[in-house]
């Protein structure tokens, strides 16, 4: 089933992409943003994820998002303009380097932004159900991960135990709120 659905969606897709392919809201899509890593320059297309200096000093311009680094400090200030983005990347750098996971989070749920947030970087399949908790919904694999698998990957468990951006209620609160 999950076969024939990929197959659908490769065959309505243009010869060639504009974008790369990525997971959104748990579905394959294609990507229309490109991602530059460049700090000095703005790309000359659109829409674009720019680095977020990049942003701060170009944001007001149409199509374009910034990327935050996994060392991102979310001041104040920051946080303001990050509300008005369509999107938020966050790279992870390395596989080891979780503090995306926490980012994402305090944007969700302490800032309330509302927007896509996306993972980007070196995100590999086995992190896809702990980054959707987080409140990624958005996943921009590394090149190597293989799509058929990651869309597996993403509801491994039935149940979580900890609450999180999509269940709000930990395991034993919502059995306890069930048997009284």
């Amino acid at each position: 089933m999950l076969s024939s659905a990929l197959d659908r969606f490769h065959d309505a897709l243009p010869e060639t992409l504009p974008g790369s392919l990525l997971i959104k809201q748990g579905q394959p899509s294609q990507d229309a943003w490109h991602l530059s890593r460049d700090e000095e320059g703005l790309p000359a297309y659109r829409p674009a994820i720019v680095p977020l200096t990049l942003w701060q000093r170009h944001g007001d311009q149409e199509g374009l998002a910034p990327w935050l680094s996994s060392d991102t400090v979310l001041e104040p200030t920051l946080v303001d303009q990050l509300l008005r983005a369509p999107l938020i990347a966050i790279d992870f750098p390395a596989f080891t380097d979780g503090r995306g996971y926490t980012l994402a989070r305090l944007l969700r749920e302490r800032h309330g932004y509302e927007g896509e947030v996306r993972a980007i970087g070196d995100v590999l399949i086995d992190q896809l159900y702990y980054m959707t908790r987080c409140g990624f919904d958005a996943l921009a694999l590394r090149d190597d991960q293989p799509l058929e698998d990651a869309l597996r990957w993403l509801k491994p468990f039935s149940v979580s135990y900890q609450p999180g951006v999509d269940v709000r209620e930990a395991l034993f609160e919502r059995r306890l709120r069930e048997t009284s």
